[in-house]
């Protein structure tokens, strides 16, 4: 697995506490890569990379949005809205253009990896709801 820039000990610690590999790679900016990331049941996929974006005033600046690899379909056919492609270290990702709500902001002090990840879990599980 690639280091190629540092996070802060909290999000390495965090990181390492999941059991998954995980690496950091400059690929048109900063990337966090989670591999073998588990899926709520109703995907197409059981597991997928997870990529983060990690931009130069992190963690003063928020993390945004989540990019997935394999391309995540629901079972059911339905289709998954706000979806684009993201090439990642020469891998097509999927990136879901979700974001923070002013009810939800991010918050300097407190926000890390750890609560961006509790944040894309709950996307993944409503997306089941929405429709």
């Amino acid at each position: 697995m690639q280091r190629q820039f540092h996070l802060p000990e909290a999000d390495t610690e965090y990181l390492d506490s999941l059991g998954f590999q995980w690496e950091t790679i400059q690929s048109g900016g900063n990337w966090v890569l989670i591999h073998r990331y588990p899926l709520p049941a109703g995907y197409t996929v059981p597991e997928v990379s997870v990529a983060l974006r990690i931009d130069p005033g992190y963690p003063s600046s928020q993390i945004d949005m989540a990019y997935f690899s394999p391309h995540v379909c629901r079972a059911d056919g339905k289709p998954i809205g706000a979806l684009a492609p993201q090439d990642i270290g020469g891998v097509q990702y999927q990136r879901w253009s979700r974001h923070r709500t002013p009810a939800n902001p991010w918050r300097p002090e407190l926000d890390n990896i750890s609560t961006h990840l509790l944040l894309v879990n709950h996307w993944l599980e409503r997306e089941f709801q929405l429709r």
